[in-house]
């Protein structure tokens, strides 16, 4: 059996996988959930809600701003979210490439399954230059009955591409996501860069990832 043999498709996580967005994101989240009335660090914010949709945590904000998360709160966050993106998102280091490569190699069997909205994700993809490679293989968890940690989003888009999930290869960043991964049933390798990742190794490892990498530069290789 050949290296590419392995897997069917390769299916991307978005956020601090293939864009650097998670850090302005959780900056504008935490600024509005402190205005809401919840004295949240930009740290704190982040381990509790990396991967997660924001109104999934919903009982949570309640409880800690004693105040109900209402369509127009979330609007602002999305508004607001949006036009720090616009501004500052980024490719990670050698997504680009990565995804380049990879594309070829996998005979366009990938995909980018997200547990983010898909204006988020479409737009991030398009700034970054990474949108002609996914173009409509682009997964939302917003458009299923269930988002991250549960399988749903990863095993939409393993049917959208006729493959196995068993036989799909994931890459994910969070605890969460990895979760989802593992729920599919699919091989799931975690983005780990030891200077700036936002969970630790040991964690993912937890929670089901079988290969922790560094760069994504490497990815291509690895597969």
């Amino acid at each position: 059996m050949t290296r590419i043999a392995r897997f069917e498709a390769v299916l991307f996580d978005c956020d601090g996988v293939l864009v650097d967005s998670e850090t302005i994101t959780n900056r504008v989240l935490c600024a509005m959930l402190n205005e809401a009335g919840w004295a949240l660090t930009s740290e704190a914010c982040l381990q509790l809600f990396i991967g997660k949709m924001v109104r999934s945590q919903k009982d949570l904000i309640e409880a800690n701003t004693g105040k109900p998360l209402t369509d127009v709160w979330m609007e602002e966050f999305y508004e607001r979210r949006n036009t720090a993106l616009e501004k500052d998102v980024k490719a990670i280091e050698g997504a680009v490439e990565a995804v380049k490569a990879l594309h070829a190699q996998m005979g366009g069997q990938i995909a980018c399954a997200s547990g983010a909205d898909r204006k988020k994700v479409e737009m991030q993809l398009r700034i970054t230059g990474l949108l002609p490679y996914f173009e409509g293989r682009i997964f939302s968890g917003h458009e299923l009955p269930r988002t991250k940690p549960f399988p749903d989003v990863y095993l939409a888009a393993a049917a959208a591409l006729d493959a196995d999930p068993q036989r799909c290869l994931v890459i994910e960043d969070s605890v969460t996501g990895t979760q989802a991964g593992v729920a599919a049933q699919a091989t799931v390798w975690a983005y780990h860069p030891p200077l700036h990742a936002v969970c630790p190794a040991h964690e993912l490892e937890a929670a089901g990832a079988s290969r922790c990498f560094a760069h994504m530069g490497e990815l291509p290789q690895l597969v």
